[in-house]
């Protein structure tokens, strides 16, 4: 007789082990009192830091019955944040119709940097968004839908259409025609370079348009962009050629928005209108379309403390790790890189958690004390909220992964905290300060670009400034390079891991 064992394949019992290296990393990690107190204090540091800035954040604003509480933002009708100045020449639409005009001239005036202190210098010209052209919408209370195709200072042709939509025509600068037409709830837009030969911009549903809508002229021009603040601007359009179908009334003057001086009663920076034969020359300043920055305080500030509270997490991964490398716990082979993934796994999710948990807390209740304070808040739609929530959980497991893998590679402590807090910490706070933001591009602390929530439309411009609240990578990029980087240190650690020879050391 004979007898014999049955081969098991090494990879069978790698995979049979590893749950087991899991529950034991998991056991090891949770009853060590230090490393879930590190988790502890990264929620406390977070929050704290959120709650204080909204507890001390107060937003008051000059009207003409003086000093008070800022105005809520004005909502455009998908919930967005939005700006609605212009001027607008018009007249009411009752039922179907159009409008047809020629942009024959565009001009403006731009303010730039003083060039002596004190002495405003303000020059001709237009800004990239300013824009003129025919406007048709539901009445002249702001935020109300509308449909306008237009010419713009430097992006061609566009129609625009309830604030946060935008269609390009074509790349036409100099004079062109424009048609506006309605019929039931669709407004479609027309471009001609003769007036005779027309090409369809765009065609939109405006449900629930009244009979009567408000169709005419408009001149608007957001401001100009230079040290992180946006200037005054104002655009004048020169319309002429100009035919209405189912309206025959007399123009009405409507400067939509304007906001008055101290006085209360003196427009700031007006726009106007002046007749000139069969020509209508119409200026105005502002903006119809989403506000961004000037939407409110956003929630992202509630997480101005994310990185410092990012901290005490980095610590502990780079010492799950290292403790074990000083007691010579941790081999080489295929069961040390299995213990390694194990490792990874376990801090990754404690990680996550405890972002998750920070998030949570730290948003929703600041930005509750910000309205109980009587600031404007930038609205945030359910999904963005979630999106910051959760990706800043994403941020928190990705930036342990990574510290785990440096760790790993280093096999030295107080080297692997200052390379990770380097490459993760450092960066987000000189960005913060205005100073190297390209860091946040090709570093792992691209990842806070998750936590951004302003919005961003391309027919906006805005300054990339971490001060207003805008990363150089959207937020799901941002998060990737993180990502990446910690799949590549832990896929580092683990190779050498498997490369090196196996240690006699038994393992769990």
């Amino acid at each position: 007789m004979s007898s014999f064992t049955p081969h098991r394949s090494s990879r069978r019992a790698g995979q049979d082990r590893f749950p087991q290296s899991l529950r034991a990393q998991w056991t090891r990690f949770r009853t060590a009192r230090g490393w879930a107190l590190a988790m502890a204090a990264s929620v406390l540091v977070t929050v704290s830091l959120g709650l204080l800035v909204a507890g001390g954040a107060r937003t008051t604003c000059v009207t003409g019955e003086g000093e008070g509480a800022c105005p809520a933002p004005l909502v455009g009708p998908d919930g967005t944040a939005v700006k609605d100045k212009y001027y607008f020449v018009h007249q009411p639409l009752k039922g179907d119709g159009s409008i047809t005009a020629r942009v024959s001239d565009m001009t403006g005036q731009i303010r730039l940097p003083d060039a002596v202190p004190g002495v405003r210098n303000v020059k001709e010209g237009v800004v990239p968004w300013a824009k003129a052209g025919l406007l048709v919408r539901q009445s002249l209370k702001q935020g109300t839908p509308y449909a306008a195709v237009m010419l713009t200072g430097d992006h061609g042709v566009r129609m625009q259409y309830n604030y946060t939509h935008d269609v390009p025509g074509g790349p036409h600068n100099g004079p062109q025609w424009l048609r506006l037409t309605r019929s039931g709830d669709t407004v479609t837009g027309y471009e001609s370079d003769d007036g005779k030969a027309w090409t369809r911009v765009g065609t939109v549903n405006l449900a629930g348009l009244p009979e009567t809508v408000e169709i005419g002229l408009f001149a608007t021009s957001p401001g100009a962009l230079w040290d992180m603040a946006k200037a005054f601007a104002q655009a004048t359009a020169t319309f002429d050629q100009i035919t209405l179908q189912g309206a025959n009334g007399s123009w009405r003057r409507d400067d939509v928005g304007v906001s008055m001086e101290s006085d209360g009663r003196t427009p700031h920076h007006p726009g106007g209108v002046v007749e000139s034969g069969d020509k209508l020359i119409v200026t105005g300043g502002g903006d119809i379309g989403p506000a961004t920055v000037e939407g409110g305080l956003r929630a992202d500030l509630m997480l101005i403390g994310g990185a410092l509270g990012l901290v005490p997490v980095l610590v502990a991964a780079v010492t799950f790790v290292t403790a074990d490398h000083r007691r010579g716990l941790i081999g080489t082979g295929p069961p040390a890189a299995r213990l390694l993934a194990a490792k990874a796994a376990v801090v990754g999710a404690v990680a996550f958690v405890t972002g998750l948990v920070t998030a949570g807390v730290v948003i929703p209740v600041g930005l509750a004390m910000l309205r109980a304070n009587q600031n404007p808040i930038q609205p945030i739609t359910l999904g963005t909220e979630l999106r910051v929530i959760v990706g800043y959980a994403a941020l928190t497991a990705a930036a342990a992964v990574l510290a785990l893998g440096l760790a790993a590679l280093v096999k030295r402590g107080i080297v692997a905290i200052g390379l990770v807090i380097a490459l993760v910490v450092v960066p987000y706070l000189l960005a913060t300060a205005g100073l190297a933001p390209w860091l946040l591009m090709i570093t792992p602390a691209a990842g806070f670009a998750i936590t951004q929530s302003v919005p961003t439309f391309a027919h906006v411009d805005v300054s990339p400034s971490l001060l207003g609240g805008y990363y150089p990578l959207p937020p799901w990029a941002g998060l990737a390079v993180t990502c990446g980087y910690a799949a590549i240190a832990l896929g580092a650690a683990i190779a050498v891991c498997r490369r090196e020879v196996p240690s006699q050391v038994p393992l769990t």
